[in-house]
């Protein structure tokens, strides 16, 4: 992270930037399943065994063996029993997902076939007969054993560990999630109460911890710092974490110390500034290393909320997946059904709302509102100048929990 820093870059490149800001993703920890969530792969899911194990049930019904009618035994199949076989010209009760008794040929279905009771004979009960493997799941359908299920880099879903407790792993190899200090910067912010005395309320620490998590980020700690430089620098130089994020004082007001603080330190400034709106004055930059070697990165992000939130999509949600070895999602589009309003020079995220097929732009939309955030489906990425109904505009997720 050397040289000089890119001053107004555009956004996409602020992006890129961003990324490979992270260099190598941070090492591969083994964590129980439980633990894993929110991780990305560091090595490649592969199957550990068939799936399904062995031939199961697709139905409740009966197994049966043979061309009926069958004579139907006593002694059902439950999952989780080993069946005894099944001679030719028999049945038995089965259960869905129950292992499929040795010698049987497929599944009827109980709404598919008629018990005799004086007889105990099984028959269909439309005519026809039942192809063989009807309604059974044949071993490996879902996978074989060693078939590669997933790549490096799969962000580690609730489906994901599900499939990884099906193919048979009690722990996945995961890369280690960044930590993440959060300082939030201003003398006029207050903790509770409604606004007073010409001071506001602290939007941003309610609001960032969350999605920074949701980033795959492990938010270590979370800090006010008062509007002084010393306090700052003291702040920036004794945080352990591999990512700091600080709100406020990026501009070049009376009391925005940044600059400053990043200067005192010798820390490198990667993005200085970037060509959106809102949040422009948004900065990246190298810090120097913790006690134990590891690199660490500042993000600043602008104190207007809105604001804030630009420069979280912007700059620190491509870091913060890289740090964690996250692959890059494909990106989401959608067709605007209404005129989105632009800036004339920069690229603008601007919240909107899912309308009929395509999206709408919402008021309240200014670099220190929410409203119209709190509303909002996604950020669209509204190129120079604004772009016009049915055009088609990228689109960035909003954390929702």
């Amino acid at each position: 992270m050397t040289g000089r820093p890119e001053h107004h870059p555009s956004w996409h490149r602020a992006r890129s930037l961003a990324r490979a800001a992270a260099g190598p993703a941070l090492p591969g920890v083994p964590r129980t399943l439980a633990d894993a969530l929110g991780h990305a792969l560091a090595e490649p899911l592969t199957a550990l065994t068939d799936l399904p194990p062995f031939a199961t049930s697709a139905m409740d019904g009966w197994a049966v063996s043979g061309p009926g009618p069958w004579q139907l035994g006593d002694r059902g199949v439950l999952a989780g029993e080993r069946p005894e076989p099944l001679a030719a010209g028999t049945a038995v009760p089965i259960a869905t997902g129950a292992p499929l008794p040795p010698g049987a040929s497929a599944v009827l279905r109980r709404e598919h076939g008629e018990v005799e009771r004086s007889t105990s004979l099984l028959r269909l009960a439309a005519p026809g007969p039942l192809p063989e493997g009807y309604d059974v799941r044949p071993r490996g359908q879902e996978c074989a054993s060693g078939e590669p299920l997933l790549p490096a880099g799969t962000s580690v879903t609730p489906a994901v560990l599900g499939l990884a407790a099906a193919s048979g792993y009690d722990r996945l190899v995961v890369h280690r999630r960044p930590s993440v200090e959060l300082f939030v910067l201003g003398d006029e912010l207050l903790d509770t109460g409604v606004p007073r005395g010409g001071r506001v309320r602290d939007a941003l620490s309610p609001l960032l911890p969350s999605w920074l998590d949701g980033l795959g980020a492990e938010v270590i700690g979370r800090h006010r710092v008062a509007d002084r430089l010393a306090e700052l620098r003291e702040a920036v130089a004794h945080s352990p974490a591999d990512v700091v994020i600080t709100t406020g004082s990026t501009a070049a007001g009376p009391v925005d110390f940044l600059h400053e603080t990043l200067r005192l330190l010798d820390a490198p400034l990667i993005v200085d500034s970037v060509s959106v709106r809102p949040g422009h004055p948004m900065l990246l930059a190298g810090l120097p290393a913790t006690a134990d070697g590891r690199t660490r990165r500042l993000v600043g992000l602008p104190g207007n909320p809105l604001a804030a939130v630009a420069g979280t999509a912007t700059l620190a949600a491509p870091l913060l997946r890289a740090l964690g070895g996250h692959a890059d999602p494909e990106p989401r589009s959608a067709v605007t059904a209404e005129a989105l309003p632009g800036h004339p020079h920069d690229t603008r995220l601007l919240p909107v709302r899912t309308a009929g097929t395509g999206v709408a732009p919402l008021p309240y939309d200014g670099p220190a509102m929410l409203r119209g955030l709190a509303l909002a489906d996604a950020l669209a990425v509204v190129p120079p100048g604004g772009a016009a109904a049915g055009d088609t505009v990228e689109l960035l997720p909003l954390p929702t929990g």
